[in-house]
This record gives C-alpha cells, sequence and structure tokens, in this order.
C-alpha cells in the first residue's frame, strides 16, 4: 500500500501506515490475535496520533480488522477502504455457499491450522513460499516484473522476522477456529449490522483468490458501499496498479473528508 499513502500524504491527509500486531516492525506479543483485539489496535492508533476519526485502508486481514475496527469503535472510523477484503459475513457466507470461493480460499485456511508445520512452510528457503503465494494471487502480466520482484523481496524479508510466521498465522487460526466456538457466534452476532460509515471496496478484475463477486456481497451491510474493479490486476492492486489504485482511494478521502 505504498503508493496510496504517498498519494494520500501528497493529497493533503495524515498517511500512516502501520504492520498488524504480530507483523513487521510492530510488536510482538503472545496473546491478542482474535479479531476484536487487533481492531482496537487500530482504533487505539488513531487516537495515540491525536485524532478523533480516521479513514482506514486495509487489504486483505488487514481489510478484516478494518470492517471489525468500525462495528468496535464506529465513532473513530469515519469511512473505510477495503481492498480485496470482503466483510466478515460476506466471505463467510460465500465460503459456505460458492464453490469457486471455496476452493480458492479454504483449503490453504485449513492447512494453517496444524501447529508449527505451517511455520515452518513459510520461513524454508528465505520465505520462498511468500513469494510463490505472491505469484499466485496477482496477475500474471505484474509476475514478471521489476515491481513484482521488489515487493516479493520485501515480504519475504518481513516474513523472516522472528515469530512473524507464527503470529502471521494466529490471527488466521482465531478466523476458523472461532467458528465452532461462543466468541465466533458473539462475533458474527456483533458484525451482522449495517454500517453507516461509507465503505469503498476494491477488487481486482482478475483475483483469483477473493473473487470480486464475493466482496460485492458486502454491500448488504453497509448503507453507502461502493464497489470498485480495478482492471487487469489480481488480489494486490495497490501493488499492481497503483496509480489507478491510489486515484480512487483519494477521491474517496475526498469525499469523506469533505475536501
Amino acid at each position: 500500500m505504498r503508493e496510496p499513502m504517498s498519494a494520500l500524504a501528497d493529497a493533503g491527509f495524515h498517511a500512516v501506515a502501520v504492520d498488524l500486531r504480530g507483523h513487521g516492525d510492530s510488536d510482538k506479543p503472545p496473546r491478542g490475535y482474535d479479531a476484536w483485539t487487533l481492531a482496537s489496535d487500530l482504533t487505539n492508533l488513531v487516537r495515540a496520533l491525536g485524532h478523533s476519526s480516521a479513514v482506514l485502508v486495509g487489504q486483505g486481514d488487514g481489510g478484516f480488522m478494518a470492517w471489525t475496527a468500525a462495528y468496535r469503535r464506529p465513532r473513530a472510523v469515519r469511512g473505510l477502504v477495503v481492498v480485496g477484503s470482503p466483510h466478515p459475513l460476506a466471505i463467510r457466507r460465500a465460503a459456505l455457499r460458492d464453490r469457486a470461493q471455496r476452493r480458492a480460499l479454504v483449503p490453504r485456511l485449513l492447512a494453517d491450522q496444524v501447529p508449527r508445520l505451517p511455520e515452518r512452510r513459510l520461513r524454508r528457503d528465505g520465505a520462498a513460499a511468500v513469494e510463490e503465494t505472491l505469484r499466485a494471487r496477482c496477475s500474471a502480466s505484474w509476475a514478471g516484473t521489476a515491481a513484482f520482484r521488489e515487493s516479493a523481496d520485501l515480504l519475504r524479508q518481513a516474513m523472516l522476522i522472528p515469530k512473524v510466521a507464527h503470529l502471521s498465522l494466529e490471527s488466521r487460526r482465531w478466523m476458523v477456529r472461532s467458528q465452532f466456538r461462543p466468541d465466533g457466534r458473539d462475533f458474527r452476532r456483533a458484525v451482522s449490522g449495517v454500517l453507516d460509515q461509507p465503505v469503498l471496496a476494491i477488487s481486482g478484475s482478475e483475483d483469483r483468490f477473493i473473487l470480486p463477486e464475493t466482496v460485492r456481497l458486502s454491500a448488504r451491510w453497509a448503507h453507502d458501499f461502493r464497489a470498485e474493479l480495478v482492471p487487469g490486476a489480481g488480489h494486490y492492486p495497490a501493488m499492481e496498479s497503483p496509480e489507478a489504485t491510489s486515484h480512487v482511494i483519494v477521491d474517496f478521502a475526498r469525499g469523506v473528508s469533505g475536501l
């Protein structure tokens, strides 16, 4: 999301990029990887930076936490930009009912539930699995570019930071395991309402991992919902088509902020 963050800063916004708990250079405590805690990290950061509210921008798991934050502390979230990240109930519904979405999503999620082996897979051969995942989910045209190489190298280095391989899986393990526990039922009930905050949902037109159709299902959980398709991009439009993605994010942020 580097290019959109720069574009937002150039447009006059206070743009802040943050690694989620357990990722990158953020703190790595042993606990706190449920959606509520991770979402609270985001809204607490907004206030720690001296603001009462902010537009949250999140890709993938970051988008999941942005959705959650909008329910957790709605007054701290002025609007949402989610990239390849449906509403939590939309992705659950698609995984259960849509065969194509289930085939793309569920096998990897289930494989990551076993102890130790997924961490070893992520770290093996200099985190080669990270590059393999990036290549499998992006568009074929981007996979051969210098930008792909730069992004793959950066993400591989981030995965090799001590504890990241394990802790980056903990939130996904919570997402799956909580489905069968009371905390999961409570979470689904808590995020079942319709949000008042405007939502911009961005998908790559060639995303084969989180299908654009799944993202559009999120419209039922937001009064003001806009879906934007980035032509030629896969699961990572902010990296694959940074100019087009930055443009729609900045326009949305201006509209939400009245600038």
